[in-house]
């Protein structure tokens, strides 16, 4: 079976190209990576440094007509977490969109309009997807699950850490998988039994297994998408989304699952650098209180910029960052030398010191010093890491699908 073609959106420094490209079963044949309001546009120079630049766009996606991006098997991205609720009925026949500047549109506008739609689809997000927006938990995600069925897709979703898997960070993210009535997966999702499939034979229960935990839940997405956006779990609590799912012809089969893993498990200090970081990743001696002040349980009176008093609380967190277990997550402020709360600091033979850019790489399973290039600071290097996703994940996953499509064609070609 030959490579599938794979456009990547929302590209940053490349981390679905490198999952994807480790399998050996797929070939980008167009990317893009634009980042808003920004007039270097550092990511996409890293993405065309390592990648090249035949085949890459750094405009924004909004303005990129669909006919300039390339017909391909599989379309894939981290796309950003917005407010995804359906604003307006265009005039024309093209039906329903959102507001500009929400990027979720875009990914719908080149699947409408493409006329060879690819057969399936990778995307990642928060996990907060799931349960937002706070007002009507849950909407954001059925608007998108209903936005896809109506174009022609089958999708499974599971909330994947990638840490409960063996990798070395407590990175937890929504990973939706699309496929085309077309295909013969989809043709084998949709007379499955729901439960069998999220928990047995689904593409992310054979490269992620799980247990059940809790009963299935199942409900249809009713009216169209604007009813949709207007209504769904209006004035109810919780999200009717749990971690792992299918929907298909608008109906939705949820379940709570488990990891099933029992493999070996990376540790923080398995991805530490052998050698001595530079003098400026280390902590002076001078700042460690503020370090153990933000790190430390908290309970004070505050003030408003208006001069309102409120109570603030917090718990402590583990300081130094525990090395016999995955770190936590990196966020894109982990870089620069000022004390902060969420930024790892290990304790090593020479003193107390920030992550380097290398072991954030490792982190997220890059190779080392993907990100190194000629006018990208530290602090841009940890920022693109705190952004990126786990490579492993999406190499596992798109191994998965892989293997998936190519078992089925030879069972329908039989």
């Amino acid at each position: 079976m030959e490579p599938l073609k794979v456009c990547e959106l929302f590209a940053g420094v490349g981390g679905f190209r490198l999952g994807l490209e480790n399998t050996g079963s797929f070939k980008i044949v167009w990317s893009n990576q634009w980042e808003p309001s920004t007039k270097t546009q550092h990511a996409s120079m890293v993405y065309e440094a390592r990648f090249g630049s035949e085949n890459h766009s750094n405009s924004n996606i909004e303005d990129v007509p669909t006919s300039e991006i390339p017909d391909h098997d599989i379309l894939v991205g981290g796309f950003p977490c917005q407010d995804y609720s359906v604003a307006t009925s265009l005039k024309n026949s093209k039906g329903l969109i959102g507001k500009k500047g929400v990027l979720w549109w875009s990914i719908h506008r080149i699947l409408s309009e493409k006329e060879n739609k690819p057969k399936y689809l990778l995307f990642e997000n928060v996990d907060r997807l799931l349960k937002s927006p706070s007002s009507q938990r849950g909407r954001d995600f059925a608007v998108m699950l209903k936005s896809l069925n109506d174009l022609g897709y089958a999708v499974e979703w599971r909330v994947i850490n990638a840490a409960d898997y063996g990798m070395p960070q407590r990175r937890r993210r929504v990973f939706f998988l699309g496929y085309h009535k077309s295909t013969s997966v989809y043709e084998k999702l949709i007379h499955k039994d729901p439960k069998e499939w999220l928990l047995e034979t689904g593409t992310m229960a054979s490269s992620f297994p799980v247990k059940q935990k809790g009963g299935i839940n199942s409900f249809v997405l009713e009216h169209d998408l604007v009813s949709l956006s207007k209504q769904f779990n209006l004035g109810k609590g919780l999200s009717p989304f749990y971690n792992s799912g299918v929907c298909f012809d608008d109906e939705v089969h949820t379940l709570s699952t488990l990891p099933d893993y029992h493999g070996t498990q990376v540790r923080l200090s398995d991805i530490l650098e052998n050698q001595q970081p530079n003098s400026e990743f280390y902590i002076p001696e001078e700042d460690i209180p503020k370090w153990e002040y933000l790190k430390g349980s908290k309970k004070e009176i505050r003030k408003t910029k208006e001069g309102f008093a409120y109570h603030y609380s917090e718990g402590s967190m583990v300081f130094p960052d525990a090395l016999n277990q995955p770190s936590r997550t990196i966020i894109t402020g982990e870089g620069g030398k000022s004390p902060s709360r969420f930024k790892h600091v290990v304790q090593t033979s020479s003193g107390l010191r920030r992550l380097t850019p290398v072991e954030l790489e490792r982190l997220n399973l890059f190779p080392d010093n993907h990100t190194q290039l000629e006018g990208i600071s530290n602090t841009k290097r940890a920022f693109f890491m705190g952004n990126a996703l786990v490579v492993g994940v999406v190499e596992k996953l798109g191994n998965a699908l892989f293997q998936k499509i190519k078992a089925l064609e030879k069972q329908f070609q039989n």
